[in-house]
């Protein structure tokens, strides 16, 4: 027990600040919607976190709008530039304050010439100067994807596509399951909902969160007892009342750190457990696992996409829609009449999702994600990596599940060069040719608190100081979380027989 009870101690003051921060961050990310309004200066953070050549997800992609005139959007929001990307205006005008209310997955131009824009809150139409928000017929409004077909307008959520001919009411249409459906869903998805707490919806969440408190006040109570008794030890000499004063303080908080963490110890161990497969190495142990649906919780639905919807497309050469999803590359040549349908041969697409989907000729797509950006012939299944420049050779076994090169976003606007945005070095062109520099105004867009909140919670905070260990930082705490956690029940229970057995003997 004193061994035991030794390296409960010990391992918890190594861990105090890990543990205490992903409690933190972890609160922060459960409400994303509350919290979206608050930004942080990009210099108070490691300096791979500024902007620098369109990096870290800057630039999602542009839209021409006229001959001199093109929209630059993602990240940043949206700005004006010219047909040289040399003049910018702000174009936000409208969307609500904080950078994560101006975050842009997609822009069109309809057939009408009115702008739509897709954020991650809801989908906004141009108007008289300014965006304005769309009422849609879903609860969860983060747009996906926008497309135009003829005079009609779809709005791809992660779990439904919508149309609309007048943007003014909605058709939701609920895709049909893939050939083969087998009613199950990732193991990654389920303990990514189990760990956030999002299985059973915002009662879920915040019982997450007042884990992610007890955390802390068993990390924080934990760490003073650590030092209370070193300074008893240390120093002998102290007067007496204070002495008195520091043992009543320590009989207090070891109550109470005792009884809080016995009886919330098991969602202590599953929210730890949880959270240790979320991130390499283990997640790559669980990324193509596929479990039964939990009854009665969120993710129990009829809806055979809820939550995997990422990209679509309509082949007016085909005739068919394509749907990428977390799940794969799909299509309905019946208008989704039928059983979606699957490729035979899968383009390589990280399981963060697609970021670049775009035709370039006869059943040949632009794919580009975190796995790199690539020719994918659909007919033939043929993948070309065009940054390397040879044909794409599928790995047997991968030790992470991102590629090389991880493309954010993607435009043929400049001058018509393929210019991809890679997240760590930012805007390169195929031909070589340097793209235009970012300018310092848009350089100094602020980080969200919520973003700031997700790069502590995965650990990329610590990338500068670490480099690539930086990816063990989350397993290591988990499994020594998980080791304080039952350790420090075994210690306390043992005690509590033994006191329990002296009191009955007496």
């Amino acid at each position: 027990m004193k061994t035991l009870a030794k390296y409960h101690k010990w391992i918890s003051i190594i861990f105090t600040l890990f543990i205490v921060l992903f409690s933190i961050s972890g609160i922060v990310l459960n409400h994303r919607n509350l919290l979206s309004g608050i930004d942080l200066n990009r210099s108070l953070l490691p300096k791979e976190f500024s902007y620098n050549n369109w990096n870290n997800a800057a630039v999602k992609s542009t839209l021409r709008i006229n001959s001199d005139s093109v929209l630059i959007y993602g990240n940043i929001g949206v700005w004006l530039t010219d047909n040289k990307f040399t003049n910018y205006s702000d174009f936000n005008h409208g969307f609500p304050q904080g950078i994560d209310n101006r975050k842009v997955n997609k822009i069109i131009q309809t057939n009408h010439n009115k702008l739509l824009a897709g954020t991650l809150f809801g989908l906004y139409q141009f108007k008289s100067g300014k965006w304005e928000r769309l009422d849609l017929p879903v609860k969860k409004e983060r747009i996906s994807d926008l497309i135009v077909k003829e005079d009609t307008v779809f709005v791809l959520t992660r779990s439904y596509l919508l149309k609309t001919k007048d943007l003014k009411h909605f058709e939701t249409i609920t895709l049909p399951p893939p050939v083969n459906y087998d009613n199950k869903i990732g193991l990654f998805k389920t303990l990514w909902v189990i760990h956030s707490g999002e299985i059973y919806g915002e009662a879920g969440k915040l019982l997450v969160d007042i884990v992610g408190l007890i955390m802390m006040f068993l990390t924080i109570t934990g760490f003073i007892l650590f030092v209370n008794r070193l300074v008893l030890k240390k120093r002998k000499k102290i007067v007496r009342s204070k002495r008195r004063k520091i043992k009543r303080s320590n009989k207090f908080l070891l109550k109470w750190h005792n009884k809080i963490g016995w009886t919330t110890l098991v969602l202590l161990i599953i929210t730890s457990s949880t959270g240790i497969f979320l991130r390499p190495p283990f997640l790559i142990s669980i990324v193509n696992t596929k479990v039964s649906k939990i009854p009665f919780s969120e993710l129990d639905t009829d809806n055979a996409w809820f939550d995997k919807l990422r990209r679509v497309m309509y082949d007016d050469e085909t005739h068919r829609y394509l749907v990428s999803t977390s799940e794969g590359m799909f299509y309905s040549d019946d208008n989704f009449k039928s059983e979606l349908k699957t490729f035979r041969i899968q383009p390589p697409i990280s399981i963060m999702g697609l970021n670049v989907f775009e035709k370039i000729e006869s059943q040949k797509y632009l794919i580009g994600s975190f796995e790199g950006l690539f020719l994918w012939d659909a007919g033939t299944g043929y993948v070309f990596d065009l940054i390397t420049n040879n044909s794409y050779q599928r790995p047997k076994a991968k030790s992470r599940p991102i590629g090389q090169y991880l493309i954010s976003g993607f435009t043929r606007d400049y001058h018509g060069e393929i210019t991809f945005f890679d997240y760590n070095i930012g805007a390169h062109t195929i031909s070589g040719n340097p793209f235009p520099k970012m300018p310092e105004n848009i350089q100094k867009q602020p980080i969200s608190l919520w973003n700031t909140a997700l790069e502590i919670h995965t650990g990329r905070i610590f990338q500068s100081l670490l480099k690539d260990f930086y990816i063990l930082i989350v397993p290591l705490t988990g499994i020594a979380l998980l080791f304080i956690l039952i350790s420090g029940f075994i210690v306390w229970f043992k005690c509590f027989r033994k006191k329990r057995k002296k009191i009955k003997n007496e």
